[in-house]
């Protein structure tokens, strides 16, 4: 399944959102990276909205999860019986804005945790 089927089966709205919280993680990631390989400039301030982006991306997600259960067992009701093929197929769509949202987070996780490390050893080499 390609990433463009993926993006649309989980949900235009949500999945854009997730994806415009990934790239504010991506655009302060690189602005920090540059103070700092660069610029040599050695500040902590900022890098926290790295994992604020990526936890955005995870509740963000969540959130889509939530609102679409909420609609799909909304027209289960309306329907009556439904299928348990159906209804596992709706529950893996489900899960694909949550997925996309975590792999965000565990990205941004792992750069401020390595931005946080390499601030941390620049102060105590300054020291």
């Amino acid at each position: 399944m390609n990433p463009v089927e993926l993006f649309y089966m989980g949900g235009p709205l949500f999945m854009s959102i997730i994806t415009i919280w990934g790239v504010g993680m991506l655009i302060f990631s690189i602005q920090k990276g540059m103070h700092l390989f660069v610029q040599k400039k050695v500040t902590k301030s900022g890098v926290g909205l790295i994992l604020l982006f990526g936890s955005l991306a995870v509740v963000t997600g969540l959130l889509g999860q939530a609102i679409g259960l909420m609609m799909a067992f909304s027209a289960i009701q309306v329907a009556g019986d439904v299928s348990p093929a159906l209804l596992a197929g709706g529950l893996r769509v489900s899960l694909i804005a949550p997925v996309y949202g975590l792999l965000i987070f565990v990205l941004s996780l792992v750069i401020w945790g390595v931005l946080k490390e390499v601030y941390q050893r620049k102060l105590e080499a300054n020291e």
